[in-house]
């Protein structure tokens, strides 16, 4: 019994082993990988990860190398943004859209598009509705493109060969190695954004909010329409937005923790 009970908790101590290091690695890692990293044998990570796969929490690409699937995606997005910080969260989205006078909110990274996730509105009579949940691209969105920015060049380049590049708007950039121009700019100055290349009539500016290894894990934004700000007047607002970023970095940090 004492031996059963020992293994048992060594397969689930792999399990999570492989789940943080395929989380946490910067690019797809192969079941070889995984076996060299974490000291199991192959066999054993073969069948870990047909497991794991099975069961929704990761998936293989189309190169076959390991990648989270939308379980542990979904396990994610409810540990960095659980309600015990909802209040918080929000207090600091309504003290940003009342500096900056329009909508403020938080949107997260998903695969290949960005989760509108949470945000705090202003008064003002016209307002673009992007309601909270919708998924948006991330070739020409102020945040989706700042989430492309922090990628490393390597893995950019491949996951934008299975992008479309679709037109949503009178300014979307529909040319791969134009956005690419734009996205190595977009890195070097750390702020996203969207002069109508979504939304017709509509600018937008974002910045990172990162955990505390300086890595982005969701994008601050503010979107208005071009009737009543342009898109300089947006980016006035940047290091008051800065700020504020740091302060969720800081308040989903001390979420993590306490999981």
């Amino acid at each position: 019994m004492v031996n059963q009970k020992r293994e048992k908790g060594s397969s689930i101590t792999r399990v999570l082993e492989i789940i943080e290091t395929v989380s946490k690695s910067e690019h797809p890692l192969s079941a070889a990988d995984l076996a060299i990293m974490l000291d199991i044998p192959k066999p054993s990570v073969h069948r870990l990860l047909q497991q794991l796969e099975a069961e929704g929490f990761l998936q293989t690409n189309m190169r076959g190398l390991v990648v989270p699937a939308d379980r542990l995606h979904n396990i994610a997005l409810g540990i960095l943004y659980t309600s015990q910080f909802k209040a918080q969260r929000q207090a600091i989205l309504k003290d940003l859209a009342e500096k900056v006078g329009e909508t403020c909110g938080i949107s997260i990274p998903n695969g290949t598009d960005m989760i509108y996730y949470d945000r705090a509105q202003t008064n003002w009579p016209l307002q673009i509705h992007l309601p909270v949940g919708i998924h948006t691209p991330i070739t020409c969105t102020a945040s989706g493109k700042l989430y492309l920015s922090a990628m490393t060049k390597e893995r950019r380049q491949r996951l934008m060969n299975y992008l479309p590049m679709t037109r949503y708007a009178r300014n979307t950039v529909t040319n791969s190695a134009v956005l690419e121009l734009e996205l190595q700019r977009i890195r070097q100055i750390d702020i996203g954004t969207d002069n109508e290349e979504f939304v017709d009539g509509m600018v937008a500016v974002a910045v990172p909010i990162k955990d505390e290894q300086g890595r982005l894990m969701a994008c601050l934004f503010c979107h208005a329409p071009v009737i009543r700000k342009s898109l300089d007047d947006l980016l006035a607002h940047v290091s008051t937005m800065r700020q504020s970023a740091d302060e969720l970095g800081r308040l989903i940090n001390e979420g993590k923790e306490d999981s």
